[in-house]
């Protein structure tokens, strides 16, 4: 093997591991989507005056809505995966904290 081609594997190599280092674990990563999606879960459960009393997004208020209309099982689960998804670019605490608000 060529000093170059070696050289390109070694940065090749350190490129890969850098960005590693600074981003969350696979793991933590499914913790965080399989939360998020439970949040969603609990606001499907919700009244929609509870909902609007939330204050979400359109876009999340609106895929709430969609959740509870679906009755087949595959496509209800397909649109929890989504609302997760949109769950994940929000801050999740302060729902939770308005949540728990609501519960009082």
């Amino acid at each position: 093997m060529s000093p170059r081609g070696r050289y390109s594997e070694e940065a090749a190599q350190d490129e890969l591991l850098e960005p590693l280092e600074e981003q969350p674990s696979k793991s933590a990563r499914k913790r965080a989507a399989h939360a998020a999606q439970a949040l969603g879960e609990r606001l499907i459960a919700l009244k929609d005056s509870d909902l609007l009393a939330l204050n979400l997004p359109e876009v999340l208020l609106q895929a709430v809505r969609e959740a509870k209309r679906i009755k087949a099982r595959g496509g209800l689960a397909r649109q929890k995966q989504f609302i997760g998804k949109l769950m994940r670019e929000l801050d999740t605490a302060t729902i939770e904290a308005d949540l728990a608000r609501l519960r009082r």
